[in-house]
């Protein structure tokens, strides 16, 4: 059985925990984590040297950093919507991915860990310059989704919206002034029909 080193309320665990569920794998979560257990020991570095959740192990198979988990489980599930088998198809989601692992996650860190984490490392002039970055990105995405109508790369929903699903999630729930998106809007409601959303993104894990 796949063991999943993390808690539910990080971010990137519950990518990795709806991918399971998506795919319909066994999985049992091992609580680590910031107030759960500490992962800055040796014992989980050897694990992961970065001290970050979540991490992934079966038998003698160590896998961490989260998109990178994704990816795994969906090619090892074989042929699945939620990593296409044509090369270009892939491309596209795997583009979105990177996408919001290095665009879209730096353009948020200011505002959401102060706002939300009350971390006091960011003065109101960081702040105030980050959410304008989070809301000039996010308004690439919903010129991304207004292209397509549906979901990040399509008219199917994939990988790509299970790891942008939850950044959105995280913008709409953050107290900042959002920007005018009808196209991020209308796909939080679109999100509502996929399996374990209301589950991954509910109100209660930003």
């Amino acid at each position: 059985m796949l063991t999943i080193l993390g808690k539910e309320t990080s971010i990137n665990v519950r990518k990795v925990l709806w991918t399971c569920r998506l795919l319909d794998l066994d999985w049992q979560l091992e609580p680590w984590g910031s107030g759960v257990r500490d992962p800055r020991v040796p014992e989980f570095m050897a694990l992961n040297p970065n001290a970050q959740v979540p991490v992934l192990r079966e038998g003698d198979t160590v896998l961490w950093e989260s998109n990178t988990i994704c990816r795994y489980l969906a090619t090892r599930a074989g042929d699945t919507p939620l990593l296409p088998a044509d090369a270009l198809a892939r491309a596209r989601v795997e583009q979105w991915m990177d996408w919001q692992a290095t665009e879209l996650n730096g353009a948020w860190r200011p505002a959401f860990m102060a706002l939300m984490r009350g971390s006091d490392r960011f003065d109101a002039a960081a702040i105030a310059a980050g959410v304008r970055d989070w809301n000039d990105k996010m308004g690439i995405l919903d010129g991304q989704l207004a292209t397509t109508g549906a979901f990040v790369t399509g008219a199917a929903f994939t990988l790509a919206d299970v790891v942008l699903a939850l950044s959105v999630h995280r913008w709409r729930m953050t107290p900042i002034e959002h920007a005018a998106l009808p196209a991020v809007e209308a796909y939080l409601r679109r999100l509502e029909g996929v399996p374990g959303f209301a589950q991954y993104c509910g109100p209660e894990t930003p």
